[in-house]
This record gives C-alpha cells, sequence and structure tokens, in this order.
C-alpha cells in the first residue's frame, strides 16, 4: 500500500479535488490520502479563533465567510442530494455550538479545538466526491485513531496505542481508497490535538510507519524538492535525489516543503519520500531516500524569516556556560519555544528564535529576576548547506550580519538589512 499526502494549494478548489480525484484513480495499489485544509483556511481559522479569544464577535462573519467557501466547492462537485453537504452543515454548526456556548480555556487548547474543523472539511468534501465518482474511499477520522499526549498546538504521538487503533481501522478490507485528516489528533480522553503548523506531511509519514506503506508521495505546488525558494531565488533548481539526512538538515533550517519531524518516521522503516507536482503529476519530482552519497552538489539556500534574536546575559556576570545555560532552555521549553539556532561565549548566550510574540515577551519576563535580555526584532536566518564564498556573498550582499555559525557544511546567518 502507499500513502498519498495532498496540501491546501492543491484543493483549494473543485478543480484541484478533481485533479486529486484524477491522480488516485490512476493507482493500482490500497491508498491512504491524507489531506489538509482548503487553501488559506487555517489561516482563516486562525482570525476566527483570535476574534473569538478577543471577545470580537466579527468571528461569525468571519465564520461565515470559511462556510461559504467550502458549501460553494460542496455544491460544485457533489450532486443534489449528496450526503456531504448537510455533513458539513453540521459539522459547522458544532463548531458555531462551541463558539458560543464554551468557556475559554488556554489559548492552545482552543486553538487546537477551532483550527482541526478544516482538516475535516476537506476531507468530508474530498472524500464523498470521490464516492460520487464510483471510486470505493471510506472517510476515517483521525482523531479517534492518531492518540497524542495533551501539549495542545504540537502534540507528541503515543506510538502504542496509535498503532493498535490505526492497524484495526485501517485494515483496506472491502475499502481501496481512506481519506483522512492530516495535522490533527487527539487525547485519550477525546480532546482534539495538532501537531505542529503544516503536520500534514509528519501524519502521512506516521501512518505509513505504522502501516509499512511502499511509499510516500507528497503532492505540491512545487516540481520538487529545490536548492532555494523560487519566489527569493529565481533560479532554483530541482534536486533529483535528496538521502535522509540531507532533507532533515534542510528542514531544522527553515526549508518549508518537508514538515521537520516528517522524516524520522520514514528513516526508521527505510520508506522513500518522494515530492512530486499535483500540477504536472507525470513528472518524477524528487526522491527522499536512504543514500549517503550527495548526488546534486549544488549549495542549498534556505532563508526563515520573521525571526527575533536574544541576547541574555547572566546579572551577576557569572559564566554562561553549566548551570545557566540549563536554566535559560528550562524557560525556553517551558514557554513552549524551539531555539532556531544558539551562540554562546563566556558570559552572554544568543539566541534566534521564531518571532511568537507573546510567547517571547514570556519568557523574557521569566528571566528577567537572573538575566539581562534585549532583542533584535525583524531579523531573518539565512542558511546554505554545502556553501561557497560565492553562495554566502549571493545572499549576505546588503545585509547586516549579527550572528554567523559554520560547520563543514552548514553556515548560517542571523541579518538584517543594512
Amino acid at each position: 500500500m502507499k500513502v498519498y499526502k495532498f496540501g491546501g494549494a492543491s484543493v483549494n478548489d473543485a478543480e484541484g479535488i478533481r485533479n486529486l480525484a484524477a491522480i488516485v484513480s490512476a493507482e493500482k495499489e490500497d491508498l491512504v490520502i491524507v489531506v489538509s485544509a482548503f487553501g488559506k483556511t487555517t489561516n482563516a481559522l486562525e482570525k476566527v479563533l483570535n476574534a473569538w479569544i478577543s471577545g470580537d464577535e466579527s468571528y461569525k462573519d468571519l465564520l461565515e465567510d470559511i462556510y461559504g467557501y467550502h458549501l460553494s466547492v460542496a455544491e460544485e462537485l457533489l450532486p443534489s442530494g449528496n450526503s456531504g453537504k448537510s455533513k458539513i452543515d453540521i459539522s459547522f454548526a458544532k463548531l458555531e455550538e462551541y463558539l458560543k456556548s464554551s468557556k475559554k480555556a488556554g489559548y492552545d487548547f482552543e486553538y487546537d479545538q477551532v483550527v482541526s474543523y478544516g482538516e475535516v472539511w476537506s476531507t468530508i468534501i474530498v472524500s464523498e466526491f470521490l464516492k460520487s465518482q464510483g471510486l470505493n474511499a471510506e472517510w476515517i477520522d483521525i482523531r479517534g485513531n492518531l492518540i497524542t499526549d495533551d501539549r495542545f498546538r504540537d502534540a507528541d504521538i503515543l506510538w502504542n496505542e496509535s498503532s493498535a487503533r490505526i492497524r484495526n481501522v485501517f485494515n483496506f478490507r472491502g475499502t481501496k481508497f481512506y481519506v483522512t485528516q492530516g495535522f490533527i489528533g487527539s487525547t485519550i480522553a477525546g480532546q482534539t490535538t495538532t501537531l505542529g503548523r503544516e503536520g500534514s506531511d509528519y501524519t502521512a509519514a506516521l501512518l505509513a510507519n505504522i502501516l509499512d506503506a511502499e511509499v510516500v508521495v507528497v503532492w505540491k505546488d512545487v516540481p520538487g524538492l529545490l536548492n532555494a525558494d523560487p519566489k527569493w531565488l529565481p533560479d532554483a533548481t530541482r534536486l533529483e535525489e535528496v538521502s535522509y539526512r540531507e532533507a532533515v538538515e534542510m528542514t531544522f533550517s527553515g526549508a518549508k516543503v518537508i514538515h521537520p519531524k516528517t522524516i524520522k518516521p520514514l528513516h526508521n522503516k527505510n520508506i522513500p519520500l518522494h515530492v512530486r507536482s499535483f500540477l504536472n503529476p507525470e513528472q518524477k519530482g524528487t526522491v527522499i531516500k536512504s543514500d549517503t552519497v550527495l548526488k546534486h552538489g549544488l549549495p542549498v539556500f534556505i532563508k526563515k524569516e520573521n525571526q527575533i534574536m536574544i541576547s541574555i546575559v547572566p546579572k551577576d556576570f557569572s559564566f554562561a556556560m553549566g548551570e545557566n545555560l540549563s536554566r535559560i532552555f528550562f524557560l525556553f521549553v517551558q514557554n513552549g519555544i524551539k531555539v532556531n539556532i544558539v551562540e554562546a561565549s563566556a558570559v552572554s548566550i544568543d539566541v534566534c528564535i521564531d518571532d511568537e510574540r507573546t510567547k517571547v515577551e514570556s519568557v523574557i519576563g521569566d528571566l528577567k529576576s537572573e538575566f539581562s535580555a534585549i532583542y533584535n526584532e525583524d531579523v531573518e536566518m539565512l542558511s546554505i548547506r554545502h556553501y561557497t564564498p560565492e553562495a554566502i556573498e549571493r545572499i549576505t550582499r546588503g545585509r547586516e550580519i549579527l550572528l554567523e555559525q559554520r560547520t563543514r557544511s552548514t553556515v548560517r546567518f542571523v541579518v538584517r538589512k543594512a
């Protein structure tokens, strides 16, 4: 069997879903189809959540716009009388009722309860359309099967419980295509969780590992993995083959094509990952697999925007390493902050993190009793794998370098415009 994953860009309208149906109908093997929320639905639901949390009644209009979008797609795709439209109505009504009656808990908890609906709606419509085209498809609610801890917005998988449930449900007895959600799961108690932004790739990898898939194919709006974002460097080149390790290094540095957690479940069972274009499905794309030989020899450029660099100094001027370092990173973990780069000197530590301002202000507040902390906002982290002097000059020209870090194969800079 195989696992196909379709991102939001590939299913942002009725034509995209017809294209999905054409791709999967050509597959002869049993198939699990993991689908993200349509288009920019996740962003739209975040706006609904933020308005609701702040007591702004405009959340109702924002939600109505999302409903209208999904209903228009369903009406274009599904025949009259199809149950898909009523399922969408029921699901939207359930969310409306939650927003009207529920007492607000912590932001991360509420995020998962609200934003997770995008994947539910998209998979209902995709599943019903596939069935209307005569395909043997079944909709599965992944939340009853992919079981996680209660770390909301970045949940970890409970492997034993998830494996048992998934193998029991995705058994292919009488079903050829299973359609399910990426990005979401649930606790044993049934509370919805999410796996981190863009986590649908990770869902596909988890299902492939548990079900011993032959291959995972991630369908994107790009021709494969490129050595740069073409919106940044227009001459970006497609990479034909990439090793698991190379892919991990790229995603860790901020490459957006694959979710950072995706590789490990595939590597553990030597399952290749293909990144292919849904616009040109006949093209080969990129294969990520177990191969220690570097095939492409090209510098790989990665830009991670919306960063903040924090400089931390102990108030008693003690050494930064040792207990101080341990204390600092404990506070970052406690505030749910992932550090993208760290540089330590004798009495100071510089870290670069995503600009999640609420979390940044919280950790600085926690640090202030023992440390002085200042930060630079509106900075970028630039990384080059397999760097050359020419490659470094190309991306740092005209920028002020705040921090530089080099290894044999990778160089990273924290920069701002000069």
